[in-house]
């Protein structure tokens, strides 16, 4: 019986630092597990199990959290609406972003939000965020999809 892998060897771990810097600068891009372990250059059963092993997170679990993230800043920060701020950071479906915004803040979204707005936190218009390409809207990303050959 094989040992379980409790971190990943030295000459791995500069592998699954591609995958996880590709994670940190494209999350909100579809990331599955196929990609990840591309850019790692590993099988990816393999790289799943190396990467829980040293992260202790999933790959999956890894992106949503920096995902998670990413929209704590956009709501503290900006006037964007949650919807916006949910699919900004990948998320397309507001019930999973909300759901899973809540079992790793402790808060829904928009109770975050209204947090630092009484605070009076300042915000940046989501116009500005929009025109310097900071944020992406989901209906500018439709318009750049290359055409369907068919």
């Amino acid at each position: 019986m094989a040992e379980p892998i409790t971190r990943a060897p030295d000459d791995v771990l500069v592998h699954l630092r591609r995958a996880r810097d590709l994670a940190d600068r494209e999350y909100a891009a579809p990331l599955d597990l196929d990609r990840m372990a591309a850019a790692a250059g590993l099988s990816k059963y393999h790289f799943l199990r190396v990467f829980r092993a040293t992260y202790g997170v999933t790959p999956a679990e890894y992106v949503s959290r920096r995902r998670i993230e990413r929209a704590q800043d956009l709501l503290r920060a900006t006037n964007l609406t949650v919807t916006e701020v949910c699919h900004a950071v990948g998320f397309s479906s507001l019930g999973s972003f909300s759901s899973r915004f809540r079992s790793v803040v402790g808060e829904s979204p928009s109770d975050f939000q209204r947090r630092y707005a009484a605070a009076g936190a300042p915000h940046i218009p989501g116009c500005v965020l929009f025109m310097w390409g900071l944020v992406e809207s989901s209906a500018t990303q439709e318009k750049r999809q290359p055409p369907d050959p068919s």
